[in-house]
């Protein structure tokens, strides 16, 4: 089943005119963490077979939402997978956000492919932003796919994430 409304659910509340016009619905990303904190992630705890490591994976506004939650509560997720994250956003507003500090083990993978200026350099400032403040424990990867676009980057994005994360060392 898919988001019925992915342009409000994702985005935060933007003050930039073309995003409110283009965009009428959006700015309920709030909200929409909430659910999934409240709601959604009790749900599969409850109703199917897990461990205690939880991961999500965003891309173009799906991006900015995993962002968002990154930044903002950081151990609602173990592991972040953002792919062509729309950081353009509200003026780019997120990459303003100074990150919470991370309690745990987590993993951040940011993938973006050829997907012009913007994209391109948001994607590697995020990267960028997170290598700073960067602690230990925290795991942090950075992949340009150059031979990809906006459209076809999710798939090797994700399952070089995976294995990057979930990395077993050979004897």
């Amino acid at each position: 089943m898919g988001n019925v409304d992915r342009k409000r659910d994702f985005t935060s509340p933007s003050l930039n005119k073309l995003d409110q016009k283009e965009f009428p619905t959006s700015g309920k990303s709030e909200k929409f963490i909430q659910f999934l904190e409240t709601e959604v992630l009790p749900f599969v705890e409850a109703t199917y077979r897990t461990n205690t490591t939880k991961t999500i994976i965003g891309q173009s506004l799906g991006g900015l939402l995993t962002t968002e939650i990154l930044l903002t509560k950081p151990t609602l997720f173990d592991n972040y997978i953002i792919v062509s994250p729309s950081l353009w956003w509200n003026d780019e507003k997120l990459l303003k956000v100074q990150p919470c500090s991370f309690d745990s083990n987590t993993s951040i993978y940011i993938a973006v492919g050829k997907e012009g200026e913007v994209m391109e350099r948001t994607a590697k400032e995020l990267y960028n932003k997170l290598k700073l403040n960067k602690k230990e424990h925290v795991k942090l990867f950075y992949e340009f796919l150059e031979n990809k676009t906006h459209g076809d980057a999710l798939h090797n994005a994700v399952y070089n994430a995976l294995d990057a994360i979930f990395k077993v060392e050979k004897k």
